[in-house]
């Protein structure tokens, strides 16, 4: 087939790219041309702004993709220009979404207070409330204030003439995560800490996560299986562990002799809060594209997270800030709540 990606670059979409390839499809990529990504050489690339779509209208229809991949959809506007791009153009548009559409979501943020059962379906509630990021001082990586993946999802999936199919995803990690979720952990590590303290809570939380070779294939099945139109998919690892069984995890594969320790919040400081309700398990079902479309891991647990942390060690942050990790707590109080446990 030949297939448009929109955006692929950065994180997940280079892998996607990779994945189409070696099936043997015609990809072309649109992009800014803002970040270098290693692709296949027979890839070929326009560059443009998305805010442009339009004007390249022409351009799209020369290369007469049956398939539209949108790998950086945020807001409702993004989703009506794309989609009017595209009708009469394509025959189906494949969107990336996110796990954060979930009503869910909403408790997690302490919006709402009502404990959803997890895990999660494709046709679990979604938030009551729009635009999650508004009221944040600092909206993850920036984005626009009108983010919003519920409205993002309803225009793609309501225009009778391009159907469309919707991958949710959870919270993704792997090489060159731009939210580096294993960082505050393997830094402790490095850093010989003997133990690293969460509130007893926060330790058995579960939430779902996805490396991001597996992600990328389960999007290219999406892609390429018809039977995928009209329909909404997760994806996830299989495995769903605590946030402590997870370090735990991280500390056996890089020989870390400490330990996790769950502490109650009595013993925290009076001035440490908890932004999320960690009663609210963020976790999903991902059943529906593994029998749907024979989707299964191409990365094994280990593995995956073996090479998360060769990525992070090998590429440190330039700067690491304490408040993008609210829950953590700085060495000396952690030292002095370990001492007097």
């Amino acid at each position: 087939m030949k297939i448009l990606v929109i955006g692929g670059t950065n994180f997940i979409g280079p892998h996607v790219i990779r994945h189409l390839c070696q099936l043997g499809h015609e990809v072309t990529v649109f992009h800014r041309g803002q970040t270098i990504a290693e692709l296949p050489t027979n890839v070929r690339q326009i560059f443009g702004d998305t805010l442009h779509l339009q004007k390249f209208k022409s351009q799209f229809e020369e290369i007469a993709p049956q398939i539209v991949v949108d790998m950086i959809l945020l807001t409702e506007q993004d989703a009506v220009a794309l989609m009017n791009t595209f009708k009469g153009i394509a025959k189906r548009v494949v969107a990336i979404s996110s796990i954060d559409v979930y009503r869910a979501y909403s408790v997690l943020l302490g919006q709402e207070s009502e404990v959803i059962s997890v895990p999660l379906t494709e046709n679990s509630p979604l938030r009551q409330q729009l635009y999650p990021f508004r009221e944040m001082p600092e909206r993850p990586l920036n984005t626009p204030i009108d983010y919003e993946k519920i409205l993002v999802e309803r225009v793609v999936m309501s225009e009778p003439t391009l159907p469309g199919t919707i991958v949710r995803l959870p919270m993704v990690y792997g090489s060159n995560d731009p939210l580096r979720r294993l960082h505050p952990y393997l830094q402790r590590i490095d850093d010989n800490r003997p133990v690293i303290i969460l509130e007893e809570s926060l330790a058995q939380w579960r939430g779902a996560y996805g490396y991001v070779e597996n992600v990328a294939y389960a999007v290219a099945l999406a892609i390429c299986h018809e039977e995928a139109s009209d329909r909404v998919y997760h994806v996830a690892d299989r495995e769903a562990l605590s946030e402590a069984e997870r370090i735990d995890k991280i500390g056996q594969l890089t020989g870390w002799q400490g330990q996790v320790l769950a502490v109650p919040k009595e013993k925290f400081p009076t001035e440490w809060k908890l932004t999320v309700n960690p009663k609210q398990h963020w976790l999903i079902d991902s059943s529906r594209i593994r029998e749907e479309l024979g989707y299964t891991e191409v990365v094994f647990p280990d593995e995956a997270l073996l090479k998360t942390i060769y990525w992070e060690r090998a590429n440190p942050p330039k700067n690491s800030h304490q408040s993008a990790f609210p829950w953590l707590l700085d060495y000396a109080t952690e030292d002095a709540i370990w001492c007097c446990n």
